[in-house]
């Protein structure tokens, strides 16, 4: 039974009141705030327009008085409790933030003190027979940590380490300081009697030709002494049919059985193939009555992380079914600032573009939360796989505490069992970036005390493992490996030379260096590295026109103004700039500066990973730093808050594409075209190579045979600049790649950076079918680089954007709304860089 009625808030100085008077069923709480559960008390304020939105403008600064307060949650509830019932009841909250004392009906049951996990409270005794009351007081944070001991790193703030809360709540490089409280997961009333299902843990033992054995795990909790005590174990296809069951014994309170499915239907990455999901059952029956039920999809797939390859060299590559896979995707980060507030539909639709730009992978990034089920389960349901960080980010954390540590391990068993069963889970990881800046900063000086919080994720959390999930990939940190955390040869790797500007290659020991230049910033470094998994890597680019001014107040939405400075949460906003000044030029008003970050975020990611795919032999997965946004401001994201893709969410749809056409070329030198498939399949056919002008003559052509292998990349042919230009100027022309006899996507490559090529005015002709919601559009005069659609609206999908066209070339884009809503197109703005 889920705790859904009307809950009321209110807030009080520390100490204003006595708890057992504000705990009280009989409290007249009438003009109390309403509020949502699941949700927060900022996402209350907000709806009851008590408090201006905090995303608008810097009224973030208006809202932080919330986290100095005491806050009360109450509601109340009927229950029909059956006289003289042997039922046991226990009321369960799937998250309360953070510091939180609950009372049932007057009585204090129980406190908590960590965000990332559910807490169970045992209510038999004081559970009512018709109307009960819930009361929960939650403590400002500082009444917790300000005794405590300060380490010498905690990045952003220093009084984190000792809270298990989300990180990012008290701000990060791409996010503000948002500190929430409140119940953010559901409230559920469980009752049970004889004996209840504890956990159930299944995984796929092996997938042999024709069969698969599955292994299933019971663990029950019975209410009474010499019960008959069993399960019956179902395994039913997608049309409800039963393809296996057995019966598994309960002795001392556990128990083992595995199946064999026989011609099992495999679960795959939605690239590979069909996300298979079977429905798995298992029914407690205690002394012939059926007593308890778990009922989830489950999906047969083996995974495993290949460290090393069949020559015996390092590697860092996800086996999946057998298969090697190019891990192709992004870093995810909570999708609001206001976690509990989020609705399940963000996550669909945020793993649904996930699924459009040819992404397989999403790692859940360490300074977040243990994501809600609907994350794990659109996951198996799209076929899309999971890295999941444990939750520690950035910091030293106090290993040394009893307390903290078995606080720890709850919530470490807590969330391994959660989640273990999800056929898209891939890997666990310890934390992120911990192992490589404790290097770091005690090579510059920073740090001069041991490594605390090590013991966590090197001995911790794989004992955890251990017990709890040996079928599945543990990995002790991101990046890890190798005589430096972040070495390219061993292990995964965080590329931050990019955009941060680190200078590498860097050792174990070495003092890091920063060079905040052109060259140091610029993604042509991407080429420099040969890693063997990079799963951080990225760069700035503009939120949309939309989300940007609907949240920056009149007359501040202009190149260079506070409030456009304010969307932006890094250090060193020059770094930016640097980029853009190495590509595309510096822009000189805000619709330049729009332009030109996305062109270069789009076409960085495209350089780097087309590298990275190129040279699969070695490589075997890139990450973007990142998928999505907390809140509407300039990040990495590929999608901004708004649900708004940029340019390089298109790109990524040509660049994560399973057949990708490839250019590898530095100007001056010879172009070798490339041909990457990440496919079982084999292909053979050509590739066309074409160079047109920007006028839309073509200037050369010719056709390579294309012998592609399974799971494969393969160099086609050299072609010199010369041999391509037939006398015209690199900075006039472009190449296009496209594919003959085989489905790939068309690939265009330059020879000269965006601020270097003689692009005339181009002129777009524009036809608008509000009926069939399409927008056909022609080029003519010039080829028009990066052809933009603009409407006044979230999270509308254009079919494609951001792309270029050349004279008489035309492209129909159909424009939807994922709700199934008529797109009101009389707002539609379409442009390009050159016209």
């Amino acid at each position: 039974m889920e705790i859904n009625g009307v809950w009321r808030i209110q807030h009080f100085d520390v100490g204003q009141k006595r708890p057992m008077e504000m705990a009280s069923p009989n409290l007249d709480d009438r003009f109390w705030i309403t509020a949502q559960v699941p949700g927060d008390v900022h996402s209350a304020l907000i709806e009851r327009n008590i408090i201006d939105n905090p995303y608008f403008g810097h009224n973030d600064a208006k809202s932080l008085w919330i986290e100095q307060k005491e806050w009360w949650y109450r509601t109340q509830f009927d229950y029909v409790k059956q006289a003289n019932s042997d039922e046991r009841h226990q009321l369960i909250f799937e998250g309360l933030d953070t510091f939180a004392t609950v009372y049932v009906n007057g009585l204090e049951i129980g406190t908590t003190d960590n965000m990332l996990m559910a807490h169970t409270f045992d209510v038999t005794k004081i559970l009512r027979d018709g109307r009960n009351s819930i009361a929960v007081k939650f403590d400002p944070l500082y009444l917790h940590n300000r005794d405590k001991e300060q380490f010498q790193w905690s990045s952003y703030t220093k009084e984190r380490p000792w809270l298990r809360k989300a990180a990012m709540n008290f701000g990060w490089d791409w996010g503000p300081r948002m500190v929430t409280v409140g119940i953010w997961g559901k409230v559920r009333l469980e009752s049970n009697r004889m004996a209840k299902l504890e956990s159930v843990y299944a995984r796929t033992i092996s997938v042999d030709e024709g069969e698969a054995i599955i292994r299933i795990d019971a663990e029950v909790t019975p209410y009474a002494k010499d019960q008959d005590l069993l399960c019956e174990v179902k395994l039913l296809t997608k049309d409800g049919h039963t393809a296996v069951s057995e019966q598994l014994e309960i002795k001392q309170n556990k128990g083992s059985v595995e199946l064999v499915v026989l011609s099992p239907e495999l679960w795959w990455t939605h690239d590979l193939g069909e996300p298979y999901l079977y429905e798995l059952e298992v029914v407690l029956i205690a002394n012939d009555e059926r007593v308890d039920r778990y009922r989830k999809p489950f999906g047969i797939r083996t995974i495993e992380l290949q460290l090393k390859d069949e020559a015996d060299q390092h590697a860092f590559a996800f086996i999946i079914n057998g298969v090697k896979l190019f891990a192709k995707g992004s870093n995810w980060i909570p999708a609001d600032n206001f976690i509990g507030a989020i609705p399940d539909q963000r996550y669909r639709d945020l793993i649904a573009l996930s699924v459009d730009s040819n992404m397989n992978m999403l790692r859940v990034w360490a300074g977040g939360i243990y994501e809600k089920d609907v994350f794990y389960e659109e996951c198996d349901r799209r076929g899309v796989l999971v890295w999941q960080d444990f939750a520690f980010a950035n910091a030293l954390f106090p290993e040394f505490n009893k307390n903290f540590m078995n606080n720890v391990r709850e919530e470490v068993m807590y969330n391994v069992k959660r989640l273990r069963n999800h056929a898209s889970l891939a890997l666990w990881c310890g934390n992120n970036e911990i192992d490589w800046l404790y290097d770091m900063k005690s090579a510059a000086g920073d740090i001069t005390s041991p490594f605390y919080g090590e013991q966590i994720y090197h001995e911790l959390i794989p004992e955890v493992l251990e017990a709890l999930d040996d079928n599945r990939p543990y990995w002790p940190s991101s990046p890890y490996g190798g005589n430096d955390a972040n070495d390219p040869d061993v292990g995964d790797r965080h590329n931050w030379q990019v955009w941060h500007g680190s200078v590498y290659p860097r050792k174990f020991g070495d003092v890091p260096l920063l060079d905040y230049s052109i060259e140091g910033v610029t993604f042509k470094n991407y080429k420099k590295d040969f890693t063997l998994f990079s799963s951080e890597f990225g760069m700035h680019a503009s939120a949309n026109r939309y989300t940007l001014e609907k949240n920056i107040p009149a007359g501040q939405f202009y190149w260079g103004s506070v409030e456009m400075a304010y969307r932006n949460k890094d250090t060193n906003h020059q770094k930016g700039i640097l980029l853009m000044e190495g590509y595309t030029g510096i822009p000189q008003n805000i619709e330049e500066y729009m332009n030109f970050s996305m062109l270069t975020q789009a076409e960085g990611l495209k350089y780097g990973i087309e590298h990275y795919r190129r040279n699969k032999k070695r490589i075997s997965g890139s990450l973007v730093w990142q998928h999505n946004d907390s809140w509407p401001g300039t990040s990495w994201s590929l999608i901004d808050y708004e649900l708004l893709p940029k340019a390089s969410f298109y790109y990524a749809k040509k660049f994560y594409h399973p057949l990708l056409l490839s250019v590898d070329h530095e100007p001056g030198q010879s172009l070798h075209i490339w041909v990457v498939n990440d496919r079982v399949e084999a292909f053979k056919g050509q590739v066309r190579v074409a160079v047109y002008d920007f006028n839309g003559s073509e200037v050369y052509s010719t056709l390579l045979q294309a012998d592609v292998p399974s799971n494969g990349a393969v160099q086609l042919g050299n072609l010199t600049e010369a041999e391509i230009l037939n006398g015209r100027a690199a900075e006039e022309v472009v190449v296009k790649l496209t594919a003959v006899d085989f489905e790939a996507p068309d690939n265009l490559h330059y020879l000269r950076d965006q601020k270097d090529l003689n692009l005339s005015a181009a002129v777009l002709k524009v036809e608008v079918d509000a009926k069939e919601q399409t927008v056909t559009i022609t080029a003519e005069g010039s080829l028009a680089r990066m052809v933009k659609l603009d409407l006044p609206q979230g999270n509308v999908r254009f079919s494609d954007n951001f792309f270029d066209l050349l004279p008489g070339e035309q492209a129909t884009v159909h424009i939807s709304d994922p709700r199934g809503d008529k797109v009101s197109l009389d707002a539609l703005k379409v442009s390009a860089i050159n016209v």
